[in-house]
């Protein structure tokens, strides 16, 4: 399947791009998502880490749904993490995960600002842990507003926790 890439976002000297999901990207992302620290700090992830079916049916309901767009973020070419748009009771909702090493380097910004330049209809809404302040930061960089607070069972934790709800209106 031919690939599309999108907007590119110099970093210096990298070059952060998003494309077509493909099918080695599962490796990549299914690695990421296996990391005891990354998990926490998303915390509402899949229940098991190591179930690898589980994971790849997951992205296969995710790439064949009409209503998501996902897209593989890009490091100089190399798969570092992804970004998605997908319906939540019927609001859109954007998420996204990169490596642990690519954490702190402005790459997520970089991606996120792609990604809405992709994804243009509004309001589209974003969560995170209340206490993932750099996730937080990320959504706020790209313009979202913080417009909810509330509890959630996240699973990566195995316990209830705060959240918060952001919206990027028009």
């Amino acid at each position: 399947m031919p690939t599309r890439e999108t907007d590119d976002v110099s970093r210096g000297a990298d070059a952060v791009a998003l494309r077509d999901v493909q099918d080695a990207d599962l490796d990549v992302f299914f690695e990421q998502e296996r990391d005891p620290q990354a998990r926490r700090m998303a915390a509402f992830t899949g229940e098991d880490p190591n179930d690898r079916a589980a994971h790849d049916a997951h992205w296969a309901r995710l790439r064949s749904d009409p209503t998501v767009l996902a897209r593989t973020i890009t490091l100089n070419g190399g798969a570092i993490g992804n970004i998605a748009k997908f319906e939540r009771d019927g609001a859109p909702e954007v998420t996204y995960w990169l490596g642990r090493e690519h954490w702190g380097r402005g790459l997520a910004t970089a991606s996120l600002a792609a990604f809405l330049k992709l994804y243009t209809a509004r309001p589209l809404y974003g969560g995170a842990a209340a206490d993932n302040a750099a996730s937080i930061r990320v959504l706020e960089k790209c313009g979202f507003v913080l417009v909810e607070r509330k509890r959630g069972f996240a699973a990566a934790r195995g316990e209830e926790i705060d959240e918060v709800v952001l919206k990027l209106a028009d």
